[in-house]
């Protein structure tokens, strides 16, 4: 017996002893909003209409609309998808990395922030380009979201500068912010950085008027907004933070307010280590699959032009769509992506 403890006191200290993949910083999470009110619990997403994705795909993370009403998302593999009302699934183009956010310019090109190969564009006749995917001279990170302005600019987020779309966990977990906000000209081809040491830069929205750009934080819990316009031009503030849950996409509807994709509320266990750097590194050795994940869950919100929360809607237990990741709000109901899924949802 005595053997067998020496050999896991072994074990034990020569797991402590092997170096963590990040360096992770103490961190003080906000303390959330109450899910009462206009936050409370509901089960109005479980009329949500699913359509399955083709065969083998999975992982429709945004969805975009063009003007004939085709519904477009990027899948795990690559590929991007369209489905018209007349027709089934077709892959129009494979970006080589991951596509996680989409967005319509006025030519009707299909720009795309892919998280490993940078900020694309797709043309009508499905040419697939490279727009930008480097800054200073570096390679960009994850990038994440995109958005568009009525003059044409592109605003995008890159999530995190220190860790890669497939250990973005870690970037949670370490508390270093290195995610960034940027603006790109497609037509001088000049990138602006707008904001930097952002907590995982995530789903990006210009606001109707045109006078701010937001971003979301996601292991912050908040939104940031960033002036474009006005006397706090290129000033950022908080447009609203204590969130519930991970915030992911955010979309503006054409009443001028947002509606925002929570992927999942928060984990306790998560926001306890936090402050504990030591242990986030030892978490951060063990295996993936031994990561704390959330119980799926359903949950979006809507926010009026000055952050407030209008209404929100769940589906608590995942019935009919969980960790969502984005919401587009088009003319005839919502339409949500996510992140592994096998369909993509909509709710008129």
């Amino acid at each position: 017996m005595w053997k067998l403890f020496v050999i896991l006191i072994i074990v034990i200290a020569g797991a402590i002893a092997y170096p963590s993949p990040i360096d992770s910083k103490a961190f003080q999470p906000s303390r959330s909003l109450a899910m009462n009110g206009v936050l409370a619990p509901n089960d109005a997403l479980q009329a949500t209409q699913l359509t399955t994705l083709p065969a083998g795909m999975r992982g429709g993370e945004d969805i975009a609309v063009d003007v004939l009403n085709c519904v477009y998302t990027g899948v795990e593999n690559g590929d991007i998808l369209r489905k018209c009302t007349y027709s089934d699934w077709e892959v129009l183009a494979n970006t080589g990395g991951r596509p996680l956010g989409l967005a319509f310019d006025a030519q009707q090109n299909l720009i795309i922030a892919d998280g490993e190969k940078g900020l694309l564009q797709l043309t009508p006749k499905h040419d697939l380009s490279t727009l930008v995917d480097q800054y200073q001279g570096e390679k960009l990170g994850v990038v994440d979201d995109v958005d568009i302005a009525a003059d044409g600019t592109i605003y995008f987020s890159d999530a995190s500068a220190l860790f890669s779309l497939k250990d973005h966990f870690f970037d949670g977990l370490n508390a270093q912010p290195s995610g960034r906000l940027f603006s790109y000209n497609p037509t001088t081809k000049a990138l602006t950085l707008l904001a930097d040491d952002l907590f995982f830069a995530n789903g990006v929205a210009v606001a109707k008027d045109q006078s701010f750009v937001l971003v979301n934080e996601t292991f912050a819990y908040q939104i940031s907004r960033i002036w474009l316009s006005g006397e706090k031009a290129g000033q950022k503030d908080t447009f609203l933070d204590k969130l519930p849950g991970f915030p992911d996409g955010i979309a503006t509807d054409k009443n001028g307010s947002f509606w925002l994709a929570i992927f999942a509320p928060r984990s306790q266990l998560v926001d306890k280590i936090h402050p504990l750097p030591w242990v986030k590194n030892q978490l951060a050795k063990l295996p993936k699959d031994m990561a704390p994940v959330p119980p799926a869950y359903g949950f979006v919100v809507q926010l009026d032009k000055e952050g407030n929360i209008v209404q929100s809607l769940h589906d608590q237990a995942a019935v009919a769509i969980g960790e969502i990741t984005s919401v587009q709000p088009e003319s005839d109901g919502l339409y949500f992506g996510t992140l592994h899924g096998r369909e993509i949802g909509f709710l008129p």
